[in-house]
């Protein structure tokens, strides 16, 4: 893969991780997000699980909004959630992200950007790995 960035999620705050990553997408890089069931969300265990299970059960089997339970396709889905994409720009973007739980044996040779993750000002946050079992989710 060349020409791609590799970059490390662990121990990043998802939203302002994916927030950044949309932007560089947008200007056209192509990025692999490795360690994705790493990555932290702020909150309470209690509330972070009761918006999960909720957001899971908003909508109908056949319709959707369908909600994932693995941490790849969670933090796949934050960083969907900040891109246009539904314009042609923004799923271009899409298409140009990978996201792996842990390192896949192909990318273990090469280097992995680890960007500087603002430090976590409380106490209660998750990783996406423990969202991921109280949802039910097998990686």
């Amino acid at each position: 893969m060349t020409g791609t960035a590799v970059v490390d999620a662990s121990g990043q705050v998802i939203g302002r991780f994916s927030s950044g990553i949309a932007k560089r997408l947008l200007d056209g890089e192509h990025i692999v997000l490795v360690n994705a069931e790493k990555a932290l969300i702020t909150g309470s265990k209690e509330w972070l699980t009761a918006e999960f299970h909720h957001r899971r059960d908003v909508g109908s089997q056949r319709k959707g909004p369908f909600y994932p339970k693995r941490p790849d396709r969670i933090l796949h889905r934050t960083v969907r959630g900040m891109l246009p994409y539904q314009q042609p720009r923004g799923r271009a973007a899409l298409k140009r992200l990978r996201v792996y739980v842990d390192v896949p044996p192909e990318l273990r040779e090469g280097p992995i950007e680890r960007p500087l993750a603002p430090k976590v000002r409380t106490a209660q946050y998750m990783t996406l790995a423990d969202i991921s079992r109280r949802l039910g989710g097998t990686f």
